[in-house]
C-alpha cells in the first residue's frame, strides 16, 4: 500500500475524513432503523449502552470487529460512538498520519491494523497524536484482558465517562490496542 502524504495541515479537514462524516449523515437514518433501536439512538450518552448491547451481539470477539469494520452495521458504530463524544465532550473528528507511513486510505480494504486508517475524536487543541478511536473502542469491548493479561471490563458508557483512562495510565489509545 502506498502512503498517502498530500494532506491539509488541519486534520480535521481531511478530505476522505470530510467526504467518510457526510456519507455516514446520510447514512444514520438507514443505520439506526437497521438496528431495531431508532427511537434510543439519540446521541445522548446513555445510548452508547444501546450501542453497547448491539455490538455485542453482532459481533463476537475484537477480531471479528476489524474484520468487519467495513460493514454498514460497523461503520454506523464508529461514526454514531465519534459523534456522542463530539457532541457531549467537545471533540472534533480527525483523520491523523500513522507515524511511520503517513496516511493510508482511510479504511484501507487491507486489514493492516497497525496502520492507522480509521478516523479518531480529540479535543480541537489537542496533541497531533492524541486521539480516542470509536473502532478501538468497539473492539475493547469484546476483550477479557490486555496485553499484559489484566482484565478488561469496558463499556461504551464506561469509556465515555473517563475517555483517556487506559490500563496503563497513559491515557491514549492507539490503533493497536484491542
Amino acid at each position: 500500500m502506498t502512503a498517502h502524504t498530500d494532506h491539509p495541515a488541519d486534520p480535521a479537514r481531511h478530505p476522505e475524513l470530510l467526504a467518510w462524516l457526510d456519507e455516514r449523515r446520510r447514512a444514520f437514518p438507514s443505520w439506526a432503523e437497521n438496528t431495531g433501536h431508532a427511537g434510543r439512538l439519540d446521541f445522548a450518552p446513555a445510548s452508547l449502552g444501546v450501542l453497547d448491547h448491539l455490538v455485542r451481539q453482532t459481533a463476537g470477539s475484537s477480531e471479528q470487529i476489524t474484520t468487519d469494520r467495513l460493514t454498514p452495521f460497523i461503520q454506523g458504530a464508529v461514526w454514531y460512538v465519534g459523534e456522542v463524544f463530539c457532541h457531549h465532550k467537545g471533540m472534533v473528528w480527525k483523520y491523523q498520519a500513522d507515524a511511520d507511513y503517513g496516511y493510508a486510505p482511510l479504511f484501507a480494504r487491507e486489514n493492516r491494523t497497525s496502520i492507522l486508517d480509521t478516523p479518531c475524536v480529540g479535543l480541537p487543541d489537542d496533541e497531533p497524536d492524541r486521539g480516542l478511536y470509536p473502532l478501538n473502542m468497539l473492539r475493547r469491548l469484546l476483550i477479557d484482558e490486555d496485553e499484559m493479561g489484566m482484565p478488561v471490563d469496558a463499556t461504551l458508557p464506561s469509556i465515555f465517562e473517563a475517555p483517556y483512562d487506559d490500563e496503563d495510565g497513559e491515557g491514549e489509545e492507539d490503533e493497536e490496542e484491542a
